[in-house]
């Protein structure tokens, strides 16, 4: 046996061992694997933006906050509140169905004195609606303050709760709904005014 076959033959173990684990590798799947934690993060977005969307209120839905919370209105000012419907505020909560938060007021009685609402409606006829329900047109006064806005104003008694005063405008979706305890139309639309001015409606 020459020398030049020797040399051959002692590169094959290399050559074989090439080849095998270059077939090994071609035979290795190089599909990323799934990752589980990725996988439950997407799910678990899902379900939060399912969560997020809210149901429709109704047209008459009143703000429901439980006595005690103690959470302040992002857009009055409780002195504001207080000195406007002329009484001390001892409490106040918002309600988070309505964007913004609807706010309620209390004083010394069990009732509320003041409730306010702004809600940012589907259409315009949806909000006249929201409009009608807090200030019938057949019991309430025009109202057209501030400039753009338009609704009703009604004293106790004539309004969408009984035993409330109310103010209640629309412009465009956007309807803000105030009620007051007190008898003077004069202190749900101040109240009104200040929560337009305030949010920039």
């Amino acid at each position: 046996m020459d020398l030049v076959t020797i040399r051959h033959l002692r590169q094959l173990p290399f050559i074989f061992g090439t080849v095998v684990a270059l077939g090994l590798a071609g035979c290795t799947d190089s599909s990323p694997s799934p990752d589980p934690a990725s996988d439950g993060a997407e799910a678990s977005s899902e379900e939060a933006s399912t969560s997020d969307v809210q149901p429709a209120l109704a047209v008459d839905t009143l703000p429901e906050v439980a006595r005690g919370t103690g959470e302040q209105c992002p857009y009055l000012d409780t002195q504001f509140v207080a000195n406007t419907n002329g009484q001390r505020v001892l409490d106040q909560g918002v309600d988070t169905r309505f964007d913004p938060p609807a706010c309620v007021f209390w004083s010394y009685g069990d009732k509320p004195q003041v409730l306010v609402s702004v809600r940012h409606n589907e259409n315009e006829a949806i909000a006249r609606q929201v409009v009608d329900w807090a200030a019938p047109v057949d019991v309430t006064e025009p109202a057209e303050q501030p400039a753009g806005f338009q609704g009703g104003r009604g004293s106790l008694g004539a309004s969408g709760i009984e035993g409330y005063s109310v103010y209640a405008v629309a412009k465009g979706t956007t309807s803000v709904v105030v009620f007051s305890d007190q008898e003077q139309t004069i202190k749900p639309e101040s109240i009104a005014e200040s929560v337009i001015s305030n949010l920039g409606l």
